[in-house]
This record gives C-alpha cells, structure tokens and sequence, in this order.
C-alpha cells in the first residue's frame, strides 16, 4: 500500500520547540511531539505539569533520563512514523513513555516495541505523570520549582494554539480519531477565556483556534452560560476577539450557524481574522455520502458565495482527499470544477490510504495507487493555478503582516492574516529589517508574488 510522504499530510503540527535551563541534579524528560497541533497542545499540558513538579525538559533523547513520545494514529503512514519514533528513542534512551491517539492501540505498539515502559491514550495527563514517577522520581526543589505562571509552549512564544474541545461526535468512515480520542468534550468558556487572556499577556500576538469540530463547540454542554459566557463559537470567537490578539480559526464544519461568524470578521473592530479553515475533503455529493461527511447534502457554493459578500476579504482554506474508494473520474472532474467556481485560498491534498480500524477500508472499488497519484497531481495543478492568480492580485496592495523569523541574513519570514503558520504560505521582507522583531506586527507593501508565497517590503 502507498502512504502519503509528509508533505501530504494533513495531520502535522510545528515542530515542538523546548528551551529550557537546567539546575544541577535536575531530572530530565526528553519529549518527542508527533501529529496535529491538538497533540502538540496535550504535550504542552504534559510538560507544564512536569516543569512544575521539578523536572527538565529536553528536546530530544540527549541527557534525558525518560523519553515520552506522544504519538499519532490519524493515518497509517502516520501510525508507521510514530512506531519508527518510539523506536528511535528506545534505541537512543532506552526508557520510553508512550502516549497520544496511537497509545489507544496499546497491542499494537507492544506487537513492535513489546519494552515500552507504559502506554496511555490521548489526553491522559494523570496516567503519563504516573509513569514519568514511576521511571524517573521527581526530585523537586522548593524554593525553585514553582508551577509557571504560564504553561511550557512548543511554539514560538508570539502564537499558540487553544484548545476548545476534545473528541468529535461524528463517524466518518475514513476518520478514527473518535475512536481514540472519544466524543466531543467542550471546555467552559470561561476557562477558554481565562487561557487567552494568560497567553496574551505573556505576549501572545495570536491564538489559533483548534478542536475536532469547531463549529459544534457547546453542543455537548447544552451552550451552557457559566461566570457570563456561553459556550457557542460565535459568542466564544466574539469574546477572543476582544483580548488584543489576532484571533484563527481551524476545523470549522460548514453548519448553518457558521454564517453568524462571518460579520464578526468583517467588523475591523475586532481582532478575529477573516479566515477559515474548513475541512471539505470532497464536493461531489455522492462521495460526501460515502465518507458520511456532516453537512454532506449543504450547498457549499452558495454558503461560500454568501460569506464572501458578508466579508469580501475573507480568506478561506481546506483539506481534500482524492482517490476515496469507489471515487469515479466524473466525481473527481466535478471536485475540479467545483474548485474552479469555489476559488479557494488555501488548498491541502491528500491521497486516501486505508486506516487500520477506519469503516472506509471495507468500501469496494478501491482506487489504483497511480490513478491516486494522477488525480492528485491534477487537483494540485489547479489549485496552484487559483493560489498563483490570487497572489499576484496582491501585488501593491498594503497589509499588516506578523513577523515569524528573522534570519542571520536579515530576511523576515511573515505571515499575513491570510496565512495560518506552518500549513499556508509566507510573505518575505529583504530590505530595512535591522530595527524589527520576531512577533512584530508591521505593515508592508506586496511587490512580488509567486505561487504560494509573497514578497513585500516595510511602508
């Protein structure tokens, strides 16, 4: 079977970036962080609780007294990458932590790696530190070891993801992340608040909005009211708006209700993006019914076209799958056409590959691997082609951009509002970069495009 290379997934989070001192005598977990950027947010969890019980963390096996490998079960090739991970480390440390959607599969990790210290599933916090003091006891110093004011982040200090729920209640047959990580858990509003307004004042410039599901956030609490914030999207994404921060939505299912975040989008008084990442995976309604996609019989085109006049600057991506089992030419030509009249902004493509444990496996007509790879050689092209025409309208246009790196030669990489980090493209600045900053929002003038990527220069 083929398995999708990296650069089709669309389950990788940022790679996790730790730096952290450390005193004498201090013990020291190493942390390796696979998948999505919800796993990335469960090994932020872990490491806060550990920073704050006396330990060091590592970035990798060297020094490092345990390893936890939080794990990634989405797709095979995910699931072979996180087998080849645990192994590394226990070739490399020896003592090795398992947790993460994969540990839901406790055999199949023991099959391969049988000397695993323990195995825990997602979001076990509590089962992960008790393995942790079982293999290295925690040797705490009082006057030092302080729980932070702010949790450990695996990402540049000036962006975070925030995690509004756990699980999903759907069942798409290609999808098994349910399985694992269970159905939807909303968090108070409250306590989702209390989390930005901490990350921003730590000096958070933006909060990526994540979870399973986005738009059913609440649905499983009722929308409960508690401490004078509801648990609904549009009010939650009303109240983020609010705190100072650039404020990105990921995973949002095309319901009806989306359409009441669209004109807090459009109100620049606020600080809510005009963007959306929403997971299609198909157009052609058959293909949808076969996936048992939500929202699978909603007219897409005419939502987008709606949003669009609500909020003429919204920009809007998604993810795709082409090769779905039982998927005829005709349905791939009408994804294609509705690409043409849908003009996305941001488009990612995968190739289906079975899942161990996925209902989709047991579909008949499986689509041949080169055809797989012709069809999406065929989506890419055109998707480029609308990314490339929509870039280079941007030329001479100004916009606020956020300053993500600056290198040893003085290029900038930056994002616009238009570009979500690490999955959408970057715009550059090569010129009068001496006095900025990473985390710097600046305005800039756009001189140059390219298919996924702009060049721009400080106004």
């Amino acid at each position: 079977m083929s398995q999708n290379p990296p650069n089709l997934r669309p389950d990788l989070a940022p790679r996790a970036r730790i730096v952290e001192p450390t005193r004498h005598g201090q013990p020291k977990i190493g942390m390796v962080s696979l998948g999505c950027p919800k796993a990335l947010v469960d090994s932020e969890r872990i490491l806060t609780r550990l920073r704050a019980e006396g330990y060091a963390i590592s970035p990798d096996y060297t020094g490092a007294e345990a390893v936890i490998v939080n794990t990634c079960g989405f797709l095979d090739s995910a699931k072979a990458e996180s087998l080849d991970a645990i192994g590394e480390a226990l070739s490399e440390n020896g003592k090795v932590i398992v947790t993460g959607c994969l540990g839901a599969e406790e055999d199949y990790i023991r099959g391969t790696h049988p000397s695993v210290l323990a195995v825990t599933g997602p979001h076990q916090y509590e089962q992960v530190l008790d393995a942790v003091h079982a293999a290295v006891p925690p040797a705490p110093d009082p006057y030092i070891d302080l729980l932070p004011a702010s949790g450990v982040s695996l990402t540049p200090r000036h962006y975070s993801y925030l995690k509004i729920s756990e699980g999903c209640n759907h069942k798409c047959k290609f999808c098994i992340i349910p399985d694992m990580r269970g159905r939807l858990q909303s968090r108070p509003a409250h306590a989702v608040l209390r989390e930005a307004e901490k990350l921003v004042d730590a000096g958070v410039k933006e909060l990526l909005v994540i979870s399973q599901d986005t738009s059913a956030y609440g649905v499983d609490i009722k929308h409960a009211v508690d401490r004078d914030h509801r648990a609904h999207i549009t009010d939650l994404t009303r109240d983020l708006g609010s705190l100072g921060a650039w404020v990105r939505l990921h995973y949002v299912y095309p319901y009806p209700h989306v359409r009441d975040l669209i004109p807090i989008m459009a109100d620049t008084s606020n600080n809510v993006l005009p963007y959306m990442d929403i997971p299609f995976q198909h157009s052609h309604p058959d293909v949808l019914k076969r996936m048992a996609r939500p929202a699978k019989s909603s007219n897409t085109l005419a939502e987008i076209a709606a949003w669009r006049d609500t909020c003429p600057d919204i920009t809007l991506r998604s993810t795709f799958i082409v090769g779905y089992p039982g998927e005829t030419e005709a349905e791939f030509q009408h994804l294609l056409d509705w690409l043409d009249e849908a003009q996305l902004d941001r488009v990612g493509c995968f190739q289906y590959e079975n899942v161990d444990g996925a209902r989709s496996n047991a579909l008949p007509d499986h689509v041949a691997d080169d055809v797989k790879q012709d069809r999406w050689n065929r989506f890419m092209e055109k998707s480029q082609a609308i990314s490339e025409a929509k870039l280079a309208a941007k030329v001479g246009t100004t916009m606020d951009v956020i300053i993500d790196d600056i290198d040893e030669d003085g290029i900038a990489t930056c994002r616009t509002k238009a570009d979500a980090p690490e999955i959408d493209g970057n715009l550059f600045i090569d010129e009068r970069t001496d006095a900025l900053s990473v985390g710097d929002i600046v305005s800039v003038e756009v001189d140059e495009a390219s298919e996924y990527d702009l060049w721009g220069r400080l106004g």
